[in-house]
């Protein structure tokens, strides 16, 4: 018999799957840039989230978190109407979409689909992010649309991707939103914030399948089978082995062995086993250190929060658990919360829509530690997720309280004391003054501190009231009306005084700002976050402010000091050192919080926007307009505009303004006082002359 060359052995050495980093493919014969070849980026994280217990875990409870409990609005009451039709268009199930997908993905989509007549946005929906590849930029650097199809890892070369254009970039029926944060290095795409943890989730899932697989497939061969008589043919060898199968395997002999034909007995096979030497402990390790670098990657303070229970220390006890949960929210959700605001502003604003959105939170009310003296109520719902209160109630013109003892001190204000009730709607409230028809004894900006003699009769003694800021009190005052500050991707084009000369604001802007190549009335790239936050008064490409200033110079024979309220407002300046501006919904706010009261009629709140500091006052607002640098240019027109001073109305289509920034209070009849003050004032003259 002849003897067979001893065959050299064959060593495979398997290698765990290098850590895979995001890669933009730009294809020069296409006209879309894919995150990873064929999009296959985004599949990579879903195996992630899929094959990670930790890593899906993590994305599902920051989703949730972000989320919370849905939408509302701190206006909502206010404004019911467009609160119902924002609602509306965005949906809770978009809304959760959305948030799985800017958290899993890094990114999300939204699908824009307009009316017949292209005046409003009549529905929103998600779009799947891992079907869209971005457009190649333009020369501006601007992404004008996306490609949609439904697999990209399966494209074949005869399929044609759908165009879609970006929000704001065409006269189509349906555009696309893209939500994804700004990420130095990357264009195109955003990486997951969870990037730096991703070798670690692989990890994760490769150390769970080799002990399911070791399972499964048993840890080693349970037998050694030696035929010591001659190696017989391949056909001989696999009939043996089938009958051994047939005999000792199976369900109740699940099993492995080694089959060996040997020449004799002196060459039988031996097996030499290859132990690892603690190694319990070195899959231990490698488990419990992917959970930790996990963690760490998708910055969550506490495995509590997400349900998991960790022996460290850290938010084992509810101080803990609350500051944990606090830091959370402020470092890790509120960002996530802050670029689908945003995104949802302008949508809205299409429709003409300017609510105050937040995300109800899932935090217990014990732990948003607010100090409801420092904030308004609109922050307070902001950060508990609870309506704080309605619109002050009136009864005939005059402010009702809800307690005696709010009603007692707006009485002492007053000079009349004391408070009576009233009712409407079966509901009891407390009115300022024992009586309803009793009025302060001393005209408007005065009030009674006892009594004095005058021409032998004993008077009420009126003196005047003061609004004096100190230092401390100054900032919670006027917490209402703080000013912007304006980045520098804006730049001021022209401001106006609200005079009788009154341009509609898009008007202003359109015949002042050129866009840029290409760009339509909408970017996608709008500033619409705090401090630079959004006003319904904004456009993408330009924004109106407000700035307080002195338009009616003083008598100087008749030399008046300016209120505190006034020094205030025109002491305010920029970090950059310009004077101060302010969003028409700032001012508003500040008004219903009754900055300045104590110059309305009877101490009570008024329009600061249409009555600035009061009667008399010598200040008016002054209209500022500002660019978007990055994507508009000055018009042509500009500079004759710079000199007339003047739209032609051949450019005029429809002009308007706002009737009540027109004029100063001191060049209102009566000096801007109320009209009740101007009864009051009659009637004292009257009785006077009789």
């Amino acid at each position: 018999m002849s003897r067979r060359k001893p065959t050299q052995g064959k060593i495979n050495v398997v290698n765990l799957s290098n850590y895979v980093s995001p890669n933009i493919e730009v294809i020069k014969n296409k006209e879309w840039v894919t995150y990873g070849h064929n999009n296959e980026y985004f599949r990579y994280l879903l195996d992630r989230y899929n094959g990670s217990p930790t890593n899906n875990a993590a994305v599902n409870g920051i989703s949730q978190m972000v989320y919370g409990k849905g939408l509302n609005a701190t206006d909502s009451s206010r404004k019911p109407d467009e609160y119902a039709q924002a609602i509306t268009l965005i949906h809770k199930n978009c809304n959760r979409r959305l948030v799985n997908d800017l958290k899993l993905m890094g990114q999300c989509a939204i699908q824009i689909i307009y009316s017949k007549d292209r005046k409003t946005i009549a529905k929103v929906e998600h779009l799947p992010v891992e079907t869209l590849a971005m457009e190649k930029c333009n020369e501006d650097g601007d992404v004008e649309a996306f490609y949609y199809f439904h697999d990209w890892q399966n494209i074949r070369p005869q399929d044609t991707p759908t165009r879609i254009p970006a929000f704001g970039f065409s006269k189509e029926p349906i555009e696309i939103l893209y939500v994804k944060p700004y990420v130095a290095g990357y264009y195109y795409f955003s990486p997951v914030d969870y990037q730096g943890c991703l070798q670690y989730c692989d990890l994760e899932e490769k150390v769970s399948n080799f002990h399911l697989n070791n399972i499964n497939h048993g840890l080693a061969p349970s037998m050694l089978i030696n035929f010591n008589n001659g190696v017989p043919n391949e056909e001989e060898r696999e009939l043996v082995e089938r009958r051994i199968q047939e005999k000792y395997s199976g369900s109740s002999n699940a099993g492995k062995f080694i089959l060996s034909f040997n020449e004799s007995s002196e060459t039988a096979s031996t097996i030499d086993a290859v132990q690892l030497s603690d190694a319990h402990n070195q899959y231990q390790f490698l488990s419990d250190e992917s959970m930790r670098k996990i963690m760490v990657g998708h910055r969550i303070i506490s495995p509590m929060l997400l349900g998991i229970k960790d022996n460290s220390g850290l938010g084992n006890n509810a101080d803990e658990l609350q500051t944990a949960s606090t830091l959370m929210d402020n470092t890790v959700i509120r960002p996530f919360q802050e670029l689908l605001l945003q995104a949802f502003d302008e949508i809205l604003a299409f429709n003409n829509i300017s609510l105050n959105l937040y995300f109800k939170t899932l935090q217990p009310l014990e732990f948003n530690d607010i100090d409801s003296l420092l904030v308004d109520d609109e922050t307070q719902e902001e950060e508990t997720g609870v309506k704080m209160s309605l619109e002050a109630k009136t009864i005939d013109g005059k402010i009702a309280y809800n307690t005696k003892e709010e009603a007692i001190a707006a009485a002492e204000k007053m000079g009349c004391g004391g408070y009576h009730e009233m009712e409407m709607e079966g509901v009891v409230y407390y009115m300022p003054c024992e009586s309803h028809d009793l009025k302060s004894p001393c005209w408007d900006g005065y009030k009674q501190v006892g009594t004095k003699m005058l021409d032998g009769k004993e008077v009420p003694n009126c003196v005047p009231l003061k609004n004096e800021l100190s230092v401390e009190l100054s900032d919670s005052i006027l917490q209402n009306l703080q000013h912007e500050e304006i980045n520098n991707e804006w730049e001021v084009v022209d401001e106006i005084e609200c005079d009788g000369n009154q341009y509609e604001d898009d008007l202003w802007a359109n015949y002042l700002i050129n866009a840029k190549k290409n760009l339509g009335q909408k970017l996608s790239e709008a500033v619409t976050g705090k401090p630079n936050g959004f006003s319904y008064l904004d456009k993408s490409f330009y924004k109106i402010r407000y700035k307080y200033f002195q338009k009616v110079k003083k008598d100087k024979d008749n030399p008046s000091e300016s209120r505190d309220f006034c020094k205030e407002m025109m002491s305010r300046f920029d970090s950059k050192g310009y004077p101060a501006v302010y969003r028409l919904e700032d001012i508003d706010t500040a008004s219903r919080e009754g900055v300045n009261d104590s110059f309305g009629h009877k101490s009570q709140a008024y329009d600061l926007f249409k009555y600035k500091g009061g009667p008399y006052c010598h200040h008016t607002w002054k209209k500022v307009l500002y660019r978007l640098k990055s994507n508009t240019i000055e018009s042509p027109e500009f500079s004759d505009y710079k000199r007339t001073r003047t739209i032609p109305k051949t450019y005029n289509i429809k002009p308007r303004g706002t009737a009540d920034s027109i004029k100063a209070p001191a060049d209102m009849p009566y000096g801007g006082h109320h009209p009740e003050w101007i009864a009051e004032q009659e009637r004292k003259n009257a009785e006077k002359n009789n």
